[in-house]
């Protein structure tokens, strides 16, 4: 098979780092790649299947030629530049809030609705971190037993702002670990043995951008514009892993061990719920792994039809660059991404 033209803008961030690692890790087919950041940026090497790329600046012309753009660059860049690199030819995934919600853009997780990928106009979106491991968790349920209502409160890691948010938690820890006063500088308090119910901005309802993703981009990739949805979103002083507590409601009864086989059989997901040995999921454990784990799953003891779960998964990998190359994988097996465009 020939490989295909690739490129990827915000290569120098954590994400478009974990771009690189994913990519190599399962050996997509690329002829080349090009490595793609801000003038800032511009000049560094990073390498990629053991050989040395230099990055350079984003420009309008890095396109020609490409037949694959992986961004994530922030959504200022994707309004920019995504149009640009479609017009060019070449097919957009971007990790950014950019377009998410555009009807004619269309908002993929692979488990879920990789049929969707196919009426793209160039530019496909990948939800937000929270969005993507929490669906993938209750499409499988939802399949057999529509979700009503959807309660979800999250723990979301320090990694979800970027690098400059891993640098001061670290600072931080510390600081206060030295009996030293902290500065914060990525958010409004320190995070740093804290836990911040801020996320994004505060919207007019009260509900932050974040919160308000997460009830947006779930109806939508499940194409299920009715289930009623609530959502609390908090930054905790984790490195890496998102953490969710999901209180689900179905339209039928659906017993814990109903689910729990419905899930060890769904994809891309783990169960690990065994309350005797405490097994259950963990942020720590999640990183540098490709699953959303699933565990505690119990009776809502307040919805007659409701599930309780904790689900898990690494952020950057299947919240972000993993969930990414899926969507690009999936066009390859489906014959929907054109070589030499």
């Amino acid at each position: 098979m020939k490989g295909y033209r690739t490129a990827i803008v915000g290569a120098t961030g954590l994400v478009g780092r974990e771009f690189i690692k994913v990519l190599e890790q399962r050996d997509f087919p690329m002829e080349s790649i090009d490595l793609l950041a801000s003038d800032r940026s511009a000049g560094k090497k990073l390498f990629v299947n053991h050989q040395e790329v230099e990055v350079k600046e984003t420009v309008p012309e890095s396109f020609q030629r490409i037949d694959i753009a992986l961004f994530s660059a922030g959504a200022e860049v994707s309004r920019h530049f995504s149009p640009i690199a479609a017009q060019s030819g070449a097919v957009v995934i971007d990790n950014s809030s950019a377009f998410r919600m555009s009807p004619r853009v269309p908002l993929v997780v692979p488990e879920v609705n990789p049929e969707d990928i196919k009426w793209h106009k160039g530019i496909i979106a990948n939800p937000n971190c929270s969005t993507i491991q929490m669906v993938v968790a209750l499409y499988p349920l939802h399949k057999v037993n529509p979700i009503k209502r959807i309660v979800v409160d999250t723990y979301q890691s320090v990694s979800g702002t970027g690098a400059a948010a891993v640098e001061e938690l670290t600072t931080q820890t510390r600081q206060v670990l030295d009996g030293q006063d902290t500065t914060s500088h990525v958010y409004p308090h320190q995070i740093a043995f804290n836990v911040l119910p801020e996320i994004d901005v505060f919207l007019d309802n009260a509900y932050t951008k974040e919160e308000w993703k997460m009830v947006e981009e779930t109806r939508k990739i499940m194409h299920a514009d009715d289930i009623a949805i609530s959502a609390t979103c908090v930054r905790v002083p984790v490195f890496v892993g998102h953490s969710e507590a999901i209180h689900v409601e179905f339209s039928h009864p659906m017993s814990p061990d109903e689910a729990r086989q419905i899930l060890i059989q769904a994809p891309g997901v783990k169960v690990l719920d065994d309350p005797a040995i405490s097994l259950y999921p963990q942020a720590w454990l999640s990183a540098e792994t490709d699953e959303v784990f699933v565990g505690r799953i119990r009776q809502d003891a307040s919805r007659r039809y409701g599930l309780v779960m904790w689900v898990v998964a690494d952020n950057l990998r299947k919240g972000a660059a993993l969930n990414t190359v899926q969507i690009a994988e999936e066009m390859v097996k489906r014959g929907w991404l054109s070589q030499g465009g």
